[in-house]
């Protein structure tokens, strides 16, 4: 197969049109549309650390959920001449690696693909709440229990939370990746928090003025609120690694595997 009719394979099966180039950030990268693909890599991000990964797995199509030349829109006009970007451009090159990005269409989809697959990864699909792919009525647990939880299943060094550990949490929503920014619209976490009382809200992102505020000055006040922090790729990860159990019928015998690009951060601890 080649590239193209790998991506046209997988837009066909999101159930929605492709979308018009000029109004998403899904685009080809690197290489070539016509190129034979040998195997495909997904990803969240194809750091420098997945694409020497991919070459060493024989592969030489990565799809990655995020940007590759560090901003939302992957412009490059702006980066050319920076020698991070001519070293990342020529490794990729060299390698003859494609990189296509697939976020709008993901997320757009007749099924969010990223919350397909975190709520895999959770085994929370009986837990969804009245068909909405963010919200969970879980059984009684506490708030350290829960963090914990996510902690051990999101194999995370280290997580921050919001709240007493011992409050009791039934009622929790999720805001993967922005989406806890607000999307537009820094009341929108708040709204989203109050709107579907929820105990417990797990963040991708944070402005520490909008929900975070929110949620400690609600604790002062006695409100059964808290906030888990995972991080913004934590909560997409798992989207790109059960992409690929979606993906496979559509590749006939052409491989599919799954590069971790792993937690951003490294942390000092005391």
């Amino acid at each position: 197969m080649t590239v193209r009719e790998i991506v046209n394979a997988v837009i066909r099966k999101t159930g929605r049109p492709a979308l018009p180039l000029d109004r998403t950030c899904d685009q080809l990268m690197t290489g070539d549309f016509d190129a034979r693909v040998t195997s495909v890599v997904t990803t969240f991000m194809a750091t420098v650390d997945v694409i020497r990964q991919t070459e060493q797995k024989g592969a030489n199509l990565i799809i990655t959920h995020e940007p590759t030349w560090f901003t939302g829109r992957d412009d490059t006009d702006w980066v050319k001449d920076d020698p991070v970007f001519i070293e990342k451009k020529k490794l990729i090159d060299n390698a003859g690696i494609s990189v296509w990005r697939f976020h709008d269409q993901m997320h757009m989809a007749d099924e969010d693909g990223i919350y397909r697959g975190l709520i895999r990864e959770l085994d929370w699909g009986e837990y969804v709440l009245e068909n909405m792919k963010e919200c969970f009525e879980i059984p009684e647990t506490t708030l350290g229990a829960l963090t914990e939880f996510f902690q051990e299943r999101l194999a995370m060094d280290v997580i921050q939370y919001m709240g007493d550990k011992t409050m009791r949490i039934k009622r929790v929503g999720i805001l993967v990746g922005g989406g806890s920014l607000g999307l537009g619209s820094e009341h929108m976490p708040m709204e989203f928090m109050k709107n579907n009382n929820l105990d417990c809200l797990i963040c991708g992102d944070i402005t520490e003025w909008t929900i975070p505020a929110y949620v400690r000055d609600a604790a002062y006040l006695g409100f059964n609120k808290s906030l888990i922090i995972v991080g913004h790729e934590r909560t997409e990860e798992a989207g790109m690694k059960h992409l690929v159990e979606w993906m496979k019928p559509l590749l006939g015998n052409t491989p599919v595997q799954f590069i971790d690009s792993r937690e951003p951060f490294s942390y000092l601890h005391k």
